[in-house]
């Protein structure tokens, strides 16, 4: 690992300063404001934070697909195996888009065509992007079926999305993701409509195919009961920014930024004493509209002082192959070494 806590291979996703801003009647809104993170290959790298804190955006971004209007990339770059993804035509997004990068989407019924069969839509997303006959496309997509671990794969082929479950469905939608062979596979929520014992399946499952394929994984999710179970290494989004970053076993026994904390204090765990309330962070993200001067986090932090209500917090390297954009996690690092200096 790098001093930064990135993978020494060169990365395949390369995110450098990712700006994304929302033109409303209310004026240009900082949507993502200055956000870099890297993804190797064989890495899974999870994205959290609440909802409206630019996570999904963010993804959007890297697939070339933001409702535009109101969103725009203004700034920054998003590299994939060395290219600009922003400088590539839109016929040569397309070609990206599906077969060298894939994303799951968190409702797999709005990514299914309920008119269609699955049979019918594997085939075609295997044609889209290999020139392959009916035919191959077909044993492919009973391949696929089985690989995600769909029983009686050849007639479940016939079935409309309608006949399926959650997570038979969510089955499908990896199927369609991986039908190419990605190098980066995007999942946003993979498994926030399934029930705990289907989440663990796929959970499994997207590890299993990473392990056959060493593709790229970045999950987005507000869950760190799947970031614990899945991730390498986690990148904390709050109101637009990436305020944190570490390997996921450093941030969970020490997580510097105090949105990290409250995130952590809300998440069940096998530790915690029986009987023992779930701390809550009070409020909500403030609207992009309604941004504070200062750091975003100032109103509902239980330690913000008089600095993070005047400036915003820079994103530093506090600890080794650590970085935090928060003042109370620096003065505790340094009133740390105070003590031990002394």
């Amino acid at each position: 690992m790098t001093a930064g806590g990135l993978h020494d291979a060169s990365p395949i996703l390369d995110i450098d300063e990712l700006r994304v801003s929302l033109f409303t009647r209310r004026g240009v809104l900082p949507a993502i404001d200055g956000v870099s993170l890297k993804v190797a290959a064989g890495e899974t790298v999870a994205i959290v934070g609440e909802s409206g804190c630019g996570k999904s955006l963010t993804a959007l971004a890297v697939m070339r697909l933001l409702p535009d209007p109101p969103a725009k990339i203004v700034g920054g770059a998003v590299r994939f195996m060395g290219r600009d993804l922003a400088a590539l035509s839109d016929r040569e997004m397309q070609r990206v888009r599906g077969k060298e990068i894939s994303m799951i989407f968190q409702d797999p019924m709005t990514s299914l065509n309920p008119v269609v069969s699955v049979g019918d839509q594997l085939v075609e997303a295997i044609r889209w992007h290999g020139d392959v006959s009916r035919k191959e496309a077909h044993d492919r997509a009973i391949e696929l079926l089985r690989m995600v671990r769909i029983a009686d794969a050849e007639r479940r082929l016939n079935d409309f999305p309608h006949q399926m479950s959650g997570g038979m469905s969510q089955r499908v939608v990896i199927a369609m993701a991986i039908a190419c062979g990605p190098k980066l596979l995007i999942a946003d929520e993979p498994t926030t409509a399934l029930d705990v014992t289907i989440q663990a399946q796929i959970l499994e499952l997207l590890k299993e195919l990473q392990a056959k394929s060493g593709m790229a994984l970045m999950i987005i999710t507000h869950d760190l009961g799947v970031v614990a179970e899945t991730a390498d290494r986690v990148v904390v989004m709050y109101a637009g920014r990436k305020v944190e970053e570490a390997a996921v076993e450093a941030l969970f026994e020490r997580p510097l930024h105090r949105y990290t904390r409250g995130l952590l204090g809300a998440t069940p765990s096998a530790s915690r004493r029986r009987g023992t309330r779930l701390a809550e962070i009070g409020g909500s993200v403030p609207a992009l509209s309604d941004l504070p001067a200062g750091c975003a986090f100032q109103n509902r932090c239980p330690d913000a002082f008089d600095r993070c209500r005047q400036a915003k917090p820079s994103l530093l390297p506090l600890l080794p192959g650590r970085t935090a954009a928060c003042f109370a996690a620096e003065e505790e690092l340094l009133r740390h070494a105070a003590v031990v200096g002394s």
